[in-house]
């Protein structure tokens, strides 16, 4: 726990909270299990949550199973973040319409959308929205749409309990606690407004802002008592015990230093061998930011929209570059990708692009493990010493 003042919310008082955002304005977008994963969507009973549901990945693998222990939050992550929420894998970024008097004008597209509360953000998905806040909210050239849906996102965080066998958040320094409110970002924004650990029979909760303090208070929750307190802090050490993985020399400048120091190791030739440039790994990476843009236009010439969506570094167009594919091979790629993911970013954010979600892991169809290449190249060990 932060330090705040801690209270009760009973597993059947869910509800209360998913009807008290909905009163604030809020959709809430929760975790459910759907196609054998868990998934983010529009939620609106508290009976549609992973009940029970516990999530068992290794590399190259991912499955859900049912347990007896009916809890809502029993499993770590599934492939998605909050980054589809708001950065958009498509989107029209502007418009271009032919007046009455046959002249093309051109006007931005920001979308009407209702405010979104995310419920059952992880640590390591604060700490990746904190890395998108810097991508598109700070310096000159800030991302309106993005700018809007950050300021409006009511956050509902919940502390892991759990841990799958690719979570390295410990390793990473993001979690698997959500560190404090705080703030990140550009002007002064949330980090979470409701912080929940699951204990049994319901959770401790905590304020991460004035107004999560009014939805506690509509929903008129007691004090959690000193017992309970302490059950969260333990479920937290637990998680963070369970886990066997780490990121070599503490994923940080060093790392940086090492991997820009060792472009020709033959370790890239090697993973290139296993990778198929799919670009799994960015697609479920809570960080990347990666886009390409297009054009579409209508056929009477009338309008024509200028749309973006998300791209990988492992497409041979990503980095073509006057009339010339520059990474023209999977080695290029893969290494560009890791390269950026954990050295390069430090320079352009001054943070890592790892948050230690371990999703790249599960969900690359040959099972390539971050940390395992970086602890090849590094000749560190990446497995984690017991506590």
């Amino acid at each position: 726990m932060n330090g705040e003042t801690s209270y009760f919310l009973p597993h059947d008082g869910l509800q209360d909270l998913i009807d008290a955002l909905g009163h604030a304005g809020f959709v809430c977008i929760g975790p459910k299990a759907r196609d054998g994963a868990i998934v983010y969507e529009q939620l609106d009973r508290a009976s549609e949550l992973p009940w029970g549901m516990r999530d068992y990945q290794s590399p190259g693998q991912y499955r859900l199973e049912v347990t007896d222990e009916k809890k809502a939050f029993a499993f770590s992550n599934g492939a998605q973040a909050i980054k589809p929420v708001l950065f958009r894998p498509r989107e029209t970024v502007w418009k271009v319409v032919r007046n009455e008097e046959g002249k093309l004008e051109f006007k931005p597209h920001q979308p009407k959308e209702a405010p979104l509360a995310i419920l059952g953000a992880r640590a390591c998905d604060l700490a990746a929205m904190a890395v998108q806040d810097k991508v598109f909210l700070h310096g000159k050239n800030i991302d309106p749409r993005y700018q809007a849906r950050r300021e409006n996102l009511f956050v509902v965080a919940v502390n892991c309990s759990y841990s799958s066998q690719n979570c390295f958040c410990v390793s990473a320094g993001t979690g698997p606690n959500v560190k404090s409110a705080g703030v990140c970002g550009a002007a002064g924004a949330r980090q979470y407004d409701i912080l929940m650990t699951e204990i049994d029979g319901g959770f401790a909760v905590e304020c991460g802002s004035a107004r999560g303090r009014e939805i506690m208070v509509e929903m008129s929750l007691e004090e959690a008592r000193s017992a309970q307190c302490s059950q969260a802090v333990q479920n937290v050490e637990h998680a963070a015990a369970m886990q066997v993985k780490r990121i070599p020399l503490d994923n940080g400048y060093g790392l940086r230093d090492l991997l820009f120091s060792n472009l020709d190791h033959p370790r890239w030739d090697e993973v290139a061998d296993r990778c198929l440039s799919c670009g799994n790994c960015t697609q479920v990476c809570p960080t990347c930011f990666c886009h390409s843009e297009s054009d579409r236009q209508n056929l009477d010439g009338s309008c024509s929209e200028h749309t973006r969506e998300w791209d990988s570094c492992f497409t041979a167009g990503h980095s073509y570059l006057n009339g010339k594919i520059i990474r023209d091979d999977t080695r290029k790629r893969y290494r560009q990708w890791l390269t950026h993911k954990v050295g390069s970013w430090f320079d352009q954010f001054d943070v890592s692009g790892c948050v230690g979600c371990g999703r790249c892991i599960s969900w690359c169809p040959v099972g390539i493990d971050l940390t395992q290449e970086l602890a090849a190249i590094s000749g560190e060990s990446n497995e984690r010493e017991k506590t």
